[in-house]
C-alpha cells in the first residue's frame, strides 16, 4: 500500500514509513519480489553499493480494488435495456470478428493442428486465461483455460462464450471439431475444449 500511495521507495524510507528498520523492510520486499509483486531499480549513489528503489509490478495491480468487471456488466445491461438484444449481438459480433482476425494473423504459417492449438493457448494465456493444452492418445487435443478474466461479463451475457467458441472453430480450421466439455460459467472449475480432426469420410 505504501508503494501504491507514494511510488518507488528505498527500503530505508519504506522502513521509516512502516515504523520498522530498513533491513526488515528489505526482507519483506525480497519476498514480494519472489512473488513477482515488486521489482527494484538500481540508482548510482556515488559511494558504495547503488541505491535500490522498489516499485510495484504490473502483477501487483490485481491486489488493489478493481471495478472493471462491475462496469463491464453494467455497460452490457445498459446496451441490452436501452438498445435491445440486436444491438448487444452487434457488439459481440464486432468483438468476435476482431478477435478472429487477430488470432488468424498470429497463426499464419502454422499448418498442423497441434501448432495451431499451441498458439491459441499462448494467445489466450496472454489475455489472462491461464491456458494450457495436451495431446490425447486418441489423437484429440485438449485446450484448457484455468481462469476466465471476463467471467462476470460472460455470466451476464452468454453470447460472449458462444462467440469465443465460434472463434476457436474458425481459427483452428474447417477440418476440425471443437467441443466445450467444461465451462466455468456453468459451474465448472475450468473451461475445457476437445479439438479433433474431422474424419475423412471419402470412399476409398
Amino acid at each position: 500500500m505504501a508503494l501504491k500511495m507514494h511510488g518507488p521507495l528505498t527500503a530505508a524510507v519504506l522502513g521509516q514509513q512502516l515504523g520498522t528498520t530498513g533491513e526488515a523492510a528489505r526482507q519483506q520486499l525480497l519476498r514480494l519480489s519472489e512473488a513477482g509483486l515488486v521489482s527494484a531499480t538500481s540508482l548510482p549513489s556515488g559511494v558504495g553499493r547503488p541505491t535500490q528503489r522498489w516499485q510495484l509490478t504490473e502483477r501487483a495491480q490485481s491486489r488493489f480494488p478493481d471495478t472493471h468487471a462491475a462496469l463491464t456488466v453494467q455497460l452490457l445491461e445498459i446496451i441490452r435495456d436501452s438498445l435491445g438484444e440486436t444491438a448487444l449481438d452487434a457488439v459481440i459480433s464486432r468483438r468476435e470478428d476482431e478477435t478472429r482476425l487477430a488470432y488468424a494473423a498470429a497463426m499464419e504459417g502454422r499448418l498442423s493442428l497441434r501448432d495451431r492449438v499451441a498458439m491459441l493457448a499462448d494467445l489466450r494465456s496472454a489475455e489472462g486465461y491461464m491456458a494450457d493444452w495436451r495431446e490425447e492418445v486418441d489423437g484429440s487435443i485438449v485446450l484448457i483455460e484455468n481462469h476466465c478474466p471476463i467471467c462476470a461479463a460472460a455470466a451476464s451475457c452468454q453470447g460472449l462464450c458462444r462467440a469465443e467458441l465460434q472463434v476457436f472453430r474458425s481459427v483452428l480450421g474447417q477440418e476440425t471439431t471443437v467441443e466445450r466439455t467444461e465451462h466455468i460459467v456453468a459451474g465448472g472449475r475450468r473451461c475445457t475444449y476437445v479439438v479433433r480432426p474431422v474424419e475423412d469420410e471419402t470412399p476409398r
